[in-house]
């Protein structure tokens, strides 16, 4: 089970004090410090942990959020930065002695700039609200993980999202420009800009996928891009998940970059199909969207040299779309597929894990073994492409055995992951979720030199405290800060 730092007494004794000197730093109804209206922030996407805050704020410009840190950091107190709370590995579940900022009033475009080919926007602003934006005129943002109608896109910067469409145009790292943040003592500092590449060190790099630790993020410069001619997506079906996993192999081998590659498996195209009634292949194990862009001549040509290399793994059905209508089902239902899975499970845990392609049939073997031997099921919807896995562990958890097994099954996976080449997450963060995992992918040493980086940026360990490092008594971290 996973456990958070003990609260500080002497801020616990002050909560009173502390709320209102916040207070009077933000608009009149930009606290919350009531018991019932804090609920809503006491989980994010990993819901299965719960802990209210002392208070939340909630700043509308970047000097308010100054304010805020600048206060935590004078009187002790931890910040957990927190936007939409879609955070699938706990990255803004909070503590009971700590200040939540929440960022979901910064929600404005600030600007756009197509002969630059960037946007500023506020970290409030919402994933899809940046192409909305754009699209008009013929752009968009390209990063789209599965919750982009509700996720922000500092959030995206904290976790370095990806999604269905990171193969051919990368993740947000790879979209990234500028950063404006505000550090723990309340300082606010710009990186990169409207320009190609920033000078000196790579700060957008370190930032990027940093979960709050470093800095609180309040506006982004992201690229924007031309929107494609035309797209369509292909449907390949076949009678195992092995067999779907080496036809992935094959595609990646031969050069081909699909603009995306997804895989689901049976459990996941069942409840799919039920929820979107996409014309999805009830009578297959395992089944592809494989997605190409671009003129027709050249969508023609790309989808035919594809249909060949899946007719090598002797597919149950291969079915391309005719129409923008059937595409956009398609992705209806890949996209509410957590959704939908959770039409078929009361509970489920949602990992993270990336492996090499090639070793993509034998860790989806892997897995269904584990799946017997624990005795739940599992969901497969992942992104093939690039050996992102998201296997959905189902489970009750009013029955806390069923959740332990789930919890277990989770450990395993992401073990198994590192086992064969890959890491401990692709997109989502290590948050609280995979913290405690990760000396399985780094020796201690390598852990300090990371916490000496975190200590740089907040020497008190104020920010995010309890996330992405095993856990250490106060001493420990004062050490490991000097």
């Amino acid at each position: 089970m996973i456990r958070l730092p003990a609260p500080k007494p002497d801020v616990m004794a002050r909560r009173d004090a502390i709320v209102a000197g916040l207070r009077a730093l933000l608009p009149e109804d930009g606290l919350i410090a009531e018991t019932i209206r804090l609920k809503p922030y006491e989980t994010d996407g990993l819901s299965a942990y719960r802990q209210p805050p002392l208070a939340v704020a909630l700043p509308e410009t970047t000097e308010q959020v100054a304010d805020v840190l600048r206060y935590c950091h004078q009187n002790g107190v931890r910040v957990v930065p927190r936007g939409a709370g879609t955070s699938l590995s706990g990255g803004a579940l909070p503590m009971e002695d700590a200040v939540v900022v929440g960022l979901m009033r910064m929600n404005r475009i600030l600007d756009i700039d197509y002969p630059d080919r960037c946007a500023t926007v506020q970290a409030g602003v919402t994933n899809i609200g940046i192409t909305n934006a754009v699209s008009a005129d013929g752009f968009f943002y390209a990063p789209d993980p599965s919750s982009q109608l509700a996720c922000m896109i500092g959030g995206n910067v904290n976790m370095n999202s990806g999604g269905a469409h990171c193969l051919k145009y990368g993740v947000t790292a790879n979209n990234l420009l500028g950063l404006r943040m505000v550090t723990i003592e309340g300082d606010i500092i710009d990186i990169g800009g409207a320009h190609l590449d920033a000078s000196g060190y790579d700060w957008l790099g370190l930032l990027t996928g940093s979960e709050g630790q470093l800095a609180v993020i309040t506006e982004v410069t992201v690229r924007i891009l031309r929107a494609p001619e035309g797209a369509r997506a292909m449907l390949a079906a076949f009678k195992s998940n092995e067999v779907a996993g080496a036809c992935v192999d094959s595609i990646i081998g031969s050069g081909i970059i699909p603009v995306a590659l997804e895989f689901m498996d049976r459990p996941a195209i069942h409840a799919c199909e039920a929820f979107a009634h996409a014309g999805y292949p009830l009578d297959a194990e395992a089944m592809l969207i494989i997605e190409v862009e671009g003129s027709e001549a050249e969508q023609d040509d790309l989808l035919g040299r594809l249909a060949a290399i899946c007719q090598q793994h002797d597919p149950i059905s291969l079915k391309v779309s005719q129409s923008a209508e059937e595409s956009l089902a398609i992705w209806k239902g890949r996209k509410g597929a957590f959704g939908a899975v959770g039409r078929i499970s009361p509970d489920y845990l949602c990992m993270d894990g990336t492996i090499p392609t090639s070793r993509l049939p034998e860790v989806l073997r892997r897995i269904g073994e584990m799946s017997d031997s624990y005795g739940l099921k599992v969901a497969n919807i992942f992104h093939a492409g690039d050996g992102n896995l998201h296997p959905l562990i189902m489970f009750d958890a009013n029955d806390p055995s069923s959740f332990e097994k789930a919890e277990h099954f989770g450990a395993d996976i992401l073990k198994l992951c590192v086992e064969v080449g890959g890491c401990l997450t692709g997109e989502h963060g290590v948050g609280v979720e995979k913290r405690d995992l990760m000396g399985v992918q780094f020796a201690e040493h390598e852990l300090a030199q990371q916490r000496l980086v975190k200590g740089a940026f907040d020497p008190g360990w104020l920010l995010n405290p309890s996330k992405v490092f095993p856990l250490l008594e106060e001493a420990e971290v004062a050490k490991a800060a000097a």
